[in-house]
């Protein structure tokens, strides 16, 4: 952390366009700590007060531009990849498009000051399909406003600055300490989950191939396979497993008057560890059914070369749109 700082006042305008930049798409770069000794650093003399705001809006408006445009291209792709260290990523991408909708515009202004959802916000904006003008718009302002939040203070406190860098550089150690037990807490706790859903008569796994030597085989068997993703119909041209049903896993109460006890449920997702269809798996074997989870879902169903189909268009379900 306070090597980031510091290359400020050695490196100049590179640096400070660059680390803005880096934070404003997803890395974990303190802007707000750049920004200030920024401002510290125009009072000095240092650096050109016009130049170094217009450079550090700029920067943040790149980032933020970049990741609207691939969020508007890619649509849930980019989310899920940003997702990838939820316990439950299809959840997290689904509860932040909800949350994001019902602010509405003005939580672009504000989404910079939230460590996470200034990330979120800028493709979760081109998914829904925001108006580029209104985006740039809204971004913009936001952008302006958390730049003079933190290069204003700086600038009007620049006889400070040796102590700020003092304090973060002190602080920055017990940081980095802070991370790596926080590091080591998170592989624990992950270490626990999948032990712990790897138990028998928890949340069994089965695997593909016996799966499908089930679904095929000669005489009949009383199976469904069901496809328990949250954001898997919400992609126009998504793909899942051919004959399967949807069972929608934030809805499984209004799923079980039409489910037969006398059947066995095979559930598949995308997510890490099978984490949402052996939680669905769970909860249906708690009630009496017997339901197991598709080991490697999805995925392993695809890299197995077994068939999928397209979701059909009527199945599809409409994201909430800008426009």
């Amino acid at each position: 952390m306070p090597e980031s700082l510091s290359t400020i006042l050695k490196y100049g305008y590179e640096s400070l366009f660059t680390l803005l930049f880096l934070e404003a798409v997803g890395f974990p770069v303190p802007g707000a700590l750049v920004l200030l000794t920024a401002g510290a650093a125009a009072a000095t003399h240092a650096l050109d007060p016009g130049t170094s705001i217009a450079l550090a809006i700029s920067a943040m408006l790149l980032g933020d531009t970049l990741l609207y445009v691939m969020g508007r291209t890619t649509g849930w792709g980019l989310l899920g990849v940003l997702c990838t260290l939820s316990l439950n990523p299809e959840t997290c991408i689904v509860r932040s498009a909800e949350s994001f909708y019902r602010r509405g515009r003005p939580a672009l202004l504000f989404a910079k000051f939230i460590p996470g959802i200034n990330t979120m916000a800028p493709p979760l904006a081109g998914s829904m399909r925001l108006p580029v003008l209104t985006y740039l718009a809204l971004d913009f302002c936001g952008s302006v406003l958390y730049v003079s939040a933190f290069w204003i203070p700086g600038f009007l406190f620049s006889e400070w600055l040796q102590t700020i860098v003092r304090g973060v550089q002190a602080f920055g150690a017990v940081i980095e300490w802070v991370v790596i037990a926080g590091i080591i807490t998170y592989v624990v706790y992950r270490a626990y989950i999948y032990l712990k859903s790897r138990k028998p008569g928890i949340a069994p796994r089965i695997d593909v191939t016996v799966v499908h030597t089930l679904e095929n085989a000669p005489t009949p068997f009383p199976m469904v396979i069901a496809d328990v993703r949250s954001h898997g119909y919400y992609t126009r041209g998504a793909l899942r497993i051919k004959g399967s049903v949807r069972m929608d896993p934030n809805a499984l109460p209004a799923a079980l008057p039409g489910l037969s006890k006398e059947k066995k449920y095979y559930l598949y997702c995308t997510c890490l560890r099978e984490g949402t269809s052996a939680k669905v798996a769970l909860e249906l074997r708690e009630l009496g059914f017997d339901a197991y989870a598709i080991v490697g879902g999805l995925r392993a169903w695809v890299k197995a070369g077994y068939p999928v189909e397209q979701i059909p268009t009527e199945e599809l379900i409409q994201l909430p749109m800008f426009q």
